[in-house]
């Protein structure tokens, strides 16, 4: 052979094991800090060979990251913890709407985004984290707060404690109640909530629960997720205060207790969006969605997939009512319940 085709041939390889890196490996934005997930990926990787980069920052701070890198961004598969966020990278244009039968079948319609004229989707939600109503169990019962409205009675006057109305969590809570009240009823809810705070809004939902424990406030509103994570934590304090505590999620009579999303996307300038799209269903399988349960206290999204964490078992017997509320209805809320906490001074 010719040392003009030899040259070619070693050419011709070198490409195509370029080509063959580019195929094994996804490039993930990542708003999840939880080390359980390593698990996740490196399985994923053992399974299918696909190496995975991952850039971790907040919600915010990936979506700014994605709108200054363009067409030029690295990114594949993007992970957010919050609906509103999901919907706005959305409503921005950050993300490629794909086609996956896995995704759709798995995923209830209201915990994704809504197909585009093509067909496409442009989000899932992956796993839930549920907003209920923590208590001082030698105050209160159950019944007391089985509504979100009942947070507002003037009986509670002083007594609610909640982190910042601009919080995602929240703002997603409040623009699902304005889907649910109409807006000028949800007004008047948020003006009594902030009537019968305990407190100036400070803190995580970790300190909401840990001050009904320790007598600062009656009633707090927190996700399921930190609670859970208290109840199975090692440090004897976390345990003593869950012991103080009763939980109620609430509207099970009428339209279920509010779930917000962690959920995934391809990105719109993906390089890898076969692999992109494989990770994506992987994370919808029963073993990737109890993960996200046992791993990291979040409840599974994919239909008929069971559990075995304790904490979340016995948080109303492992089940609950949730509401169907379409996601990207309560994200299109969000400029609307923003200037309703400013009128009625929810800090």
């Amino acid at each position: 052979m010719s040392t003009f085709k030899i040259a070619v041939l070693m050419l011709w390889c070198l490409a195509c094991h370029s080509v063959w890196a580019q195929d094994k490996q996804l490039n993930i934005y990542s708003a999840r800090h939880y080390p359980t997930d390593e698990a996740l990926y490196g399985d994923f990787t053992h399974a299918t060979g696909i190496k995975i980069n991952r850039v971790d920052a907040d919600d915010a701070g990936i979506l700014a990251r994605l709108k200054a890198e363009g067409t030029s961004s690295p990114a594949d598969v993007i992970l957010l913890v919050d609906a509103s966020r999901l919907w706005r990278a959305e409503v921005d244009g950050l993300f490629l709407p794909i086609k996956s039968k896995v995704l759709e079948e798995a995923v209830p319609t209201q915990l994704h985004a809504k197909p585009s004229d093509n067909g496409g989707v442009a989000w899932f939600g992956l796993s839930t984290r549920a907003r209920v109503v923590v208590f001082d169990k030698l105050k209160y019962s159950k019944a007391d707060f089985d509504s979100y409205e009942k947070l507002a009675d003037p009986k509670y006057k002083g007594q609610l404690c909640i982190r910042s109305g601009s919080h995602p969590y929240n703002l997603s809570l409040f623009g699902a109640m304005t889907e649910h009240l109409g807006a000028a009823k949800t007004e008047a809810w948020l003006k009594g909530l902030v009537d019968n705070m305990a407190r100036s809004p400070k803190g995580g939902d970790t300190d909401q629960i840990k001050a009904v424990a320790a007598g600062e406030c009656g009633v707090a509103v927190t996700n399921t997720y930190y609670l859970a994570r208290m109840m199975r934590s090692t440090n004897p304090a976390d345990k003593a205060a869950t012991e103080k505590i009763g939980v109620v999620f609430p509207n099970q009579s009428n339209w279920g207790t509010h779930v917000n999303i962690a959920g995934g996307a391809v990105a719109k300038n993906a390089k890898n969006v076969d692999n992109a799209i494989k990770f994506l269903e992987y994370l919808v399988s029963p073993t990737a969605q109890n993960h996200f349960a046992n791993g990291n206290n979040e409840w599974p999204v994919a239909k008929g997939v069971s559990f075995d964490n304790p904490a979340l078992k016995s948080m109303n017997g492992g089940s609950f009512k949730s509401e169907l509320i379409p996601i990207s209805a309560v994200g299109m809320n969000q400029v609307k319940v923003q200037q309703m906490l400013d009128r009625v001074g929810f800090k």
